[in-house]
């Protein structure tokens, strides 16, 4: 099939280019004309595991190609994908100024000489949208067009975003039209499923109480690991008793930082918006993001217990992306992190596998040293802190790392490190929920 991709940011790009390794051919759209010229030279502007390959393999054989121009692609395509940005509103709304632009240009090039089209809306967005979309269409479009619209969200995670994409545990469509449900279920053939047909709001809404219920997840093992610190539990192996119901599960029972990303803080808050506005207001979700927003001040407050004042002490800090196997540092805990050391006068290094290009201009403005080599950001350092889980990380060279600095004191946000492998170099150690280790 022909498939245009309107937004070529992170959610757009990996789409449109695994629907072209299905077979289908894609023009991923966008308005920024410097990120589809890097595109067009065979670079990409963020790092996804597989993605980079992907591209190049498809734009070669054909399938995939880029462009800063809706209006020549639309009418040589079958289907109109929206993905582009929902950004949060400072009330937590949605703002959905670039789909309502998007929504009014698609609607000035359709014409009823191009036979019916399926609009689909791929971003996040808040449930009745698709009424908006439509309401739209048909004021800016001209007469007799044939179209439809159709709700699909994505439920990507970064760092196996090609995974998710090809390899999904479920496909939502939401289509109050058989038609377009059947193009849909087109594109979608050679993924092997579960699809869950749905109207459209039922499809809006499932993409935000879906995360809102995985932060949830994350809250909850978080004030569950704050009572494990008092008791002398290990949050750990609560999870794991907790996960191996299988109503429950063991996925996002992990405690740490809290969570971060592109993602569930936006979603929870416009979930809670949404709510609000409905007149049912979500207390639930307000609690899990006061949980979430106390985390790293919590940990925070742990560091300042240990070494009284922070003025003046070097701190090193490994990891920067919201996550592993991403650059990405939207919400990133540990910029947040970094900005409240360096308010209190730390000297703070830091370092990241894949974000410190995309983070420095912001540890610039904070006052934070990026260094490159994880063990050189460590030297001299009276803590080190782990906020992402890199697998560099976990598996360190903890004798290298006893030997460069100035105290052997590590905070693990993220529980990476085995608790047995510290006590054999001497390490002291603080994590999220389980028991402090003391130095040797």
């Amino acid at each position: 099939m022909n498939l245009t991709i309107i937004g070529s940011g992170y959610v757009g790009l990996t789409t449109g280019t695994c629907f072209a390794e299905m077979g289908h051919h894609v023009i991923c759209v966008d308005n920024n004309r410097e990120k589809i010229r890097t595109l067009q030279s065979g670079s990409i502007p963020i790092y996804e595991p597989k993605l980079e390959d992907l591209i190049r393999k498809n734009v070669a054989v054909g399938r995939l190609e880029f462009s800063p121009d809706i209006a020549s692609s639309i009418p040589q395509s079958d289907v109109i994908f929206i993905a582009v940005p929902t950004p949060p509103n400072t009330d937590g709304s949605v703002d959905l100024t670039y789909i309502e632009k998007v929504v009014r240009e698609i609607a000035e090039v359709l014409k009823p000489e191009m036979g019916y089209k399926v609009i689909v809306d791929k971003s996040t967005v808040p449930v009745k949208t698709g009424e908006k979309v439509r309401q739209t269409i048909k004021r800016y479009a001209g007469p007799d067009v044939q179209f439809d619209i159709v709700s699909n969200p994505e439920f990507l995670r970064e760092g196996c975003a090609v995974d998710d994409l090809l390899h999904p545990d479920r496909i939502v469509i939401g289509s109050n039209s058989e038609r377009a449900m059947n193009v849909i279920k087109r594109v979608y053939q050679p993924i092997h499923a579960p699809i869950l047909e749905t109207d459209v709001n039922s499809a809006e809404l499932i993409k935000h109480a879906a995360n809102s219920f995985l932060a949830l997840k994350i809250s909850y093992i978080n004030a569950v690991a704050k009572v494990c610190e008092k008791t002398g539990a290990d949050v750990e192996l609560v999870a794991e008793g907790i996960g191996m119901d299988k109503r429950i599960s063991r996925h996002f029972l992990n405690a740490g930082l809290g969570y971060g990303g592109s993602c569930f803080p936006k979603d929870v808050k416009a979930f809670i918006n949404i709510s609000r506005t409905l007149g049912i207001p979500f207390t639930l979700l307000e609690e899990v993001e006061r949980i979430n927003d106390s985390q790293h001040t919590h940990f925070l407050d742990q560091i300042r217990d240990r070494l009284w004042v922070l003025k003046d002490k070097k701190i090193a800090v490994w990891g920067l992306a919201f996550k592993q196997n991403t650059g990405d540092i939207r919400e990133s805990i540990s910029l947040k992190l970094c900005e409240k050391l360096r308010k209190e006068g730390a000297i703070v290094t830091a370092t990241d596998p894949k974000a410190i290009g995309t983070a420095r201009s912001r540890l610039e403005e904070l006052g934070v040293t990026p260094v490159e080599d994880m063990y050189e950001c460590a030297r001299d350092a009276e803590v080190l802190i782990i906020a992402t889980e890199w697998s560099d990380y976990a598996n360190a060279d903890l004798q290298k790392l006893a030997e460069i600095m100035r105290n052997r004191i590590i905070f693990d946000g993220r529980n990476i490190l085995s608790p047995a492998n510290i006590r054999a170099v001497g390490f002291e150690y603080h994590s999220v929920g389980r028991p402090f280790i003391e130095e040797a």
